[in-house]
């Protein structure tokens, strides 16, 4: 929001918690996620960052000491929860503020305390992680144009390109991010949902049967930047033929996250503070909702197995309110780029196998946590 992976690869084991193991299998760029928990815990975990802003105000003092404050959150976060998946729910970057091409050169420090860590991520897009570059007014008084901080001499870019202002597209910076990252599931959604790019889904599956999928996590690019912000009738006609494709009977719960809230956040937002039946400590903003519907809510609201909606943007709300049947979360802001100067944190879901069910909570920069709701059960 505005400022004010051809190949097979054998099964490999990432990592080994007290209680958790997660295997991943990567074959012909597609993932998959394996639950695998010494009983009788049968958890898997998700740690969600929001709108962390990288790059914002590179060129000052200041900027740059957000992204190492950012980090910290990040770390507190996941050194307390020990996830087995993190989603970064877009502005991942304030490209609008990165004064070089190469982009991913802040994305990379954004995903780092998670690739540190050995734990998988997917990610989606943001209004902000492909915006034109904005000049700013000062530049042109006083001193003038700072000098920039162009690429090294080994960069792939030519000195004149990488000094261009020309930004990084979506296309590269995901590119950039399967390439150089195993641990990412992310991916290029099909073409013809171009311009969107982070559209895409994986299954997470049954530690006793790794071939039964007990949850489908799906991801969808919301706009903004280059292009308006709206998720496309074809982005909805994707998730819909997709959805009946892998998971026609409506058994296996779904998850849905991308960055910037539809209407329909509108339509549950508390008034007056956060009233039961929504959940969550802060409701200082109004929503700030895509620019258009065109049919994804209706799908989702008629699909009984999808059960949350997850959206950054808003840095100010990081309520979860119910519609019919399923809900309408936010996350909470984690970067301490952007606006607001609320205390940052981060998203917290946990699906437990058996008994089924999916709660959240929130998981503060100090440690502490607030928010608990159960969202299925």
């Amino acid at each position: 929001m505005e400022r004010t992976p051809n190949y097979h690869m054998t099964i490999l084991s990432l990592f080994v918690l007290p209680f958790i193991h997660l295997i991943v299998t990567v074959h012909c760029k597609t993932q998959h996620t394996v639950l695998r928990q010494s009983p009788p815990d049968d958890q898997f975990k998700i740690a969600v960052f929001a709108d962390l802003h990288f790059g914002e105000a590179a060129s000052t003092d200041w900027g740059p000491q957000q992204d190492v404050n950012s980090t910290k959150v990040m770390s507190t976060v996941l050194d307390h929860e020990t996830p087995d998946l993190v989603v970064y729910l877009g502005d991942v970057i304030t490209a609008n503020n990165i004064a070089i091409p190469n982009a991913s050169l802040y994305w990379d420090q954004a995903i780092s305390p998670t690739k540190a860590r050995n734990i998988p991520w997917a990610s989606v897009f943001g209004n902000h992680d492909d915006a034109p570059f904005e000049w700013p007014l000062e530049w042109f008084t006083g001193t003038g144009i700072p000098p920039l901080l162009c690429p090294s001499a080994n960069s792939s870019y030519p000195v004149e390109e990488a000094c261009s202002y020309r930004g990084t597209p979506r296309l590269e910076l995901m590119k950039h991010e399967i390439e150089h990252n195993e641990l990412s599931f992310s991916k290029n959604g099909p073409r013809d949902l171009w311009p969107s790019v982070s559209n895409y889904v994986f299954p997470v599956s049954s530690s006793k049967d790794p071939e039964s999928s007990v949850m489908f996590l799906y991801f969808l690019d919301s706009g903004g930047g280059s292009y308006p912000e709206v998720i496309s009738s074809a982005q909805a006609e994707w998730f819909r033929l997709t959805s009946q494709k892998l998971n026609p009977d409506l058994r296996v719960p779904e998850i849905v996250f991308w960055h910037i809230p539809s209407k329909h956040y509108k339509k549950v937002a508390p008034k007056f503070g956060i009233q039961k039946p929504c959940v969550g400590s802060i409701n200082k903003e109004r929503v700030a909702a895509q620019e258009a519907e065109t049919g994804i809510m209706d799908i989702l609201v008629e699909r009984t197995s999808v059960k949350a909606i997850f959206v950054g943007h808003n840095h100010g709300l990081d309520w979860c309110c119910p519609y019919k049947k399923l809900w309408l979360c936010f996350a909470r802001h984690t970067g301490y780029g952007g606006y607001g100067n609320w205390a940052r944190g981060a998203r917290i879901l946990e699906v437990s196998e058996q008994p089924f069910s999916i709660k959240t909570w929130i998981r503060m920069e100090d440690g502490s946590v607030h928010s608990e709701l159960v969202l299925s059960s």
